[in-house]
């Protein structure tokens, strides 16, 4: 038996195709097209055992499918797609601050303190009065592509811009309001929608676009519902109920993570 050949290209081979499946199974669980690739891949381990046990009719009818596989994939996952490389195109070292982002230790900074007390209080206030509100806090992902659908405002974040931003009869109201570090960068942004069906039913439009952007980026998502008040926050794919009381504790905590 000869030697087992085995490197660090072997290795770092295995890393990185692991870390892409990773990425494409946080896009697609919970949604309708996790369930088209079991079919698909289900179907090629059939394709293979059936060669293996040499079935020729099957084998024939199998390959003919295969064949256009790589066609069908793309047209079935054609909003995944896009997604992934929005995901791809967002990676860490691809930030304004460029690679000066990855080495960056210690405690959260005065800025974050600030812009987080900021939100707190108007969360608060917000939340007191039943008025809907969507806010998008920017961790390491960049969020510019989608500041660009909205108005631009690059204003330095406070309570009373956050309420007046998502004041009933304001015009910007309706949107994400997108934060990066304490400024408001963008008031009215359009999120892309979440698929998932772990979402509760009662979740309307302002609560899945929240969960969708927590899927693609790893940016924090709040919400406050407009018929309870009641206030969510959405990270990591995945959310919790958070109290009045506990939201700038909560938002320590994760912006630092």
């Amino acid at each position: 038996m000869g030697a087992l050949n085995f490197g660090v290209l072997d290795a770092l081979d295995i890393i990185i195709a692991a870390f892409l499946l990773y990425q494409v199974y946080r896009l697609l669980k919970g949604t309708a097209a996790i369930r088209i690739l079991i079919g698909m891949v289900a179907i090629y381990s059939l394709y293979s055992l059936v060669q293996v046990l040499e079935m020729n009719l099957l084998s024939e009818i199998l390959g003919s499918f295969m064949g256009v596989g790589l066609i069908i994939l793309v047209i079935v996952f054609q909003q995944e797609i896009r997604k992934f490389l929005l995901v791809v195109g967002s990676a860490t070292f691809t930030r304004r601050q460029g690679w000066k982002g990855l080495f960056k230790v210690g405690k959260a900074d005065q800025t974050h303190t600030l812009s987080i007390e900021a939100i707190a209080a108007a969360t608060a206030q917000l939340a007191e009065h039943k008025t809907g509100a969507l806010l998008v806090i920017e961790r390491k992902d960049p969020l510019g592509a989608f500041a660009g659908t909205g108005h631009e405002l690059n204003a330095t974040l406070s309570r009373i811009l956050l309420e007046s931003i998502f004041f009933k009869n304001a015009p910007l109201h309706d949107g994400a309001t997108i934060i990066s570090g304490n400024t408001a960068v963008s008031a009215g942004s359009i999120l892309p929608l979440s698929e998932s069906s772990d979402l509760p039913s009662q979740f309307g439009l302002r609560h899945r676009a929240a969960a969708g952007i927590s899927e693609r980026t790893d940016a924090l998502a709040l919400t406050i519902s407009e018929e309870t008040g009641s206030i969510h926050l959405f990270y990591d794919g995945t959310f919790e109920r958070v109290p009045v009381n506990a939201v700038a504790e909560r938002l320590t905590v994760l912006r630092t993570q």
